[in-house]
């Protein structure tokens, strides 16, 4: 396969990455804010959130982001590497949430920022290069 053929095969599944992020994202947002700022302190809503989140993000990635990419078979091991990927991906996420809310003693909404801006293109790389290869 040459340079641009696999050029456009990452970059369609960074795009369908991307709109499952997105929808992931939202989805972790939309559990975590009133959660956060309503129900009980920012670092317990965070687990819960992203639970949510893992479990829709899993068969979205598995069946349409990297859809054609490497194995074809979704097995145990797969999805326990994703689990680990995802296990990283909460650990920023609560390190995020903790150092801005508790230490810096900043508002709920403050570690959405690099929970979007961060994680995701950490999981990105994981998942291509390792739990989907």
């Amino acid at each position: 396969m040459n340079d641009m053929a696999h050029l456009r095969i990452v970059l369609g599944q960074m795009i369908r990455f991307g709109a499952v992020g997105l929808f992931s994202t939202f989805v972790y947002a939309a559990v975590y804010w009133p959660l956060a700022q309503f129900v009980m302190a920012p670092m317990l809503a965070v687990p819960i959130a992203f639970g949510v989140a893992v479990l829709i993000g899993y068969p979205l990635h598995s069946r349409w982001s990297f859809k054609g990419h490497g194995k074809d078979e979704r097995s145990a091991r797969t999805k326990m590497q994703f689990v680990l990927v995802q296990s990283l991906g909460f650990l920023l996420n609560l390190g995020f949430t903790w150092y801005l809310t508790r230490h810096l003693g900043g508002p709920p909404w403050w570690p959405l920022v690099p929970a979007v801006l961060v994680t995701p293109p950490v999981t990105f790389g994981l998942n291509r290069w390792w739990v989907f290869a």
